[in-house]
């Protein structure tokens, strides 16, 4: 079984923002007893920023500006990797660093290269420690979190199991704060819409996620098929439990009953999107029940300065994204090709705006 497990900046960080040697270790001897039982398992890990932060503790606590918190992370982040590393070495094992940002996956080839190293690490022997590449990172293209980042790690090496380990021990049924009977949801469905007034808003102060992103990270993975499991980082044997399925380890994501093949969820997942276009009724019909390609008699409207080959989003005329896919039309001609048949189209465009193949719909048909 591949596993990859995700563990946030609070659970590897300590009070004063220092590495946790305690937490990274006992996150490690987890790692060693799926090893232990043949499972290979990709890390991917937050903390380098928080770290960094206290490594300097620059006047005035945490800094806001990106640039900082960049040059922040390039500070921590060797020494979070290096009580990574020793944990694993005193267990026999060895790690290797892998930074990662939005662009190699964005971009196919990349993509390909990136599965392709992380696959010969893992016949290696070696245990895979990944993080984004905050460094160096365009603020504006970036993956936002780590639980984002781990899913899509996840679709990339065609994962069985997804681990989103946090400070609580999952989902639970209400604000805890505000509600002293809240209780923890064991099993929920990816399409559960109701499920995102549950999860709330940010996490930890220094994190950058929370319940709602990793409820988003686990949904990005179950409709590749991949099994999700939110949990607490603190409890005891949470990986092995979380592979074997024991009840009560946290909140699983029951993946979808399709799996995306690796290319559609490169489209659905690892593509940014450039631009959205809306449909009416019958195409949306027509896309989800039908499984044809979307032409631009059904477009209603459009936005984005989205080109051929580029990805947009597919929406209702009620603003619900529904597909995703890679568009043939350039939007700064919308004008000539949006609500017309294709024997009404000018001779040098595609009679389609998306074609099936590279099509995603996101919602059950």
């Amino acid at each position: 079984m591949i596993v990859v497990a995700k563990i946030g900046t609070s659970s590897v960080t300590d009070a004063e923002g220092l590495v946790d040697h305690d937490a990274v270790g006992k996150f490690c001897r987890d790692v060693v007893q799926l090893r232990g039982a043949g499972h290979r398992v990709v890390v991917v890990t937050s903390g380098a920023v928080t770290a960094g932060v206290a490594a300097l503790r620059p006047a005035g606590g945490r800094p806001q500006d990106p640039l900082t918190l960049q040059a922040l992370s390039a500070i921590g982040q060797h020494r979070l990797m290096r009580v990574y590393d020793d944990h694993f070495a005193a267990a026999g094992l060895l790690s290797a660093q892998v930074l990662l940002a939005p662009l190699d996956f964005g971009e196919r080839r990349q993509y390909l290269h990136a599965r392709e190293t992380l696959a010969r690490l893992l016949e290696l022997g070696v245990v895979p420690v990944v993080n984004e590449n905050d460094a160096v990172a365009d603020d504006e293209i970036r993956f936002g979190d780590n639980d984002r980042l781990a899913a899509l790690v996840a679709n990339l090496l065609g994962a069985d199991l997804l681990v989103l380990l946090t400070d609580t021990a999952g989902l639970l049924s209400a604000d805890p704060r505000l509600d002293a009977h809240a209780s923890l949801v064991e099993q929920v469905q990816a399409a559960d819409a109701e499920l995102e007034a549950v999860a709330g808003g940010p996490g930890s102060p220094g994190g950058s996620g929370g319940m709602a992103s990793k409820l988003a990270a686990a949904r990005m993975a179950a409709w590749s098929g991949v099994r999700a499991v939110i949990a607490a980082a603190r409890r005891p044997d949470v990986l092995v439990d979380a592979v074997a399925g024991r009840a009560g380890v946290g909140t699983v994501v029951v993946p979808a009953p399709r799996r995306l093949g690796a290319r559609r969820c490169w489209i659905a997942f690892a593509l940014a999107p450039a631009g959205r276009v809306v449909v009416d009724a019958g195409a949306r019909r027509a896309l989800v029940q039908g499984e044809a390609s979307l032409l631009p008699a059904g477009v209603v409207a459009a936005s984005g300065d989205f080109g051929p080959d580029d990805a947009v989003e597919i929406a209702d005329q009620a603003g619900e994204v529904f597909a995703k896919g890679i568009c043939r039309l350039p939007g700064a001609r919308r004008h000539e090709w949006m609500g017309r048949r294709t024997a009404d189209l000018p001779p040098d465009l595609s009679a389609e705006v998306v074609h099936r193949d590279d099509l995603v719909v996101l919602v059950p048909s």
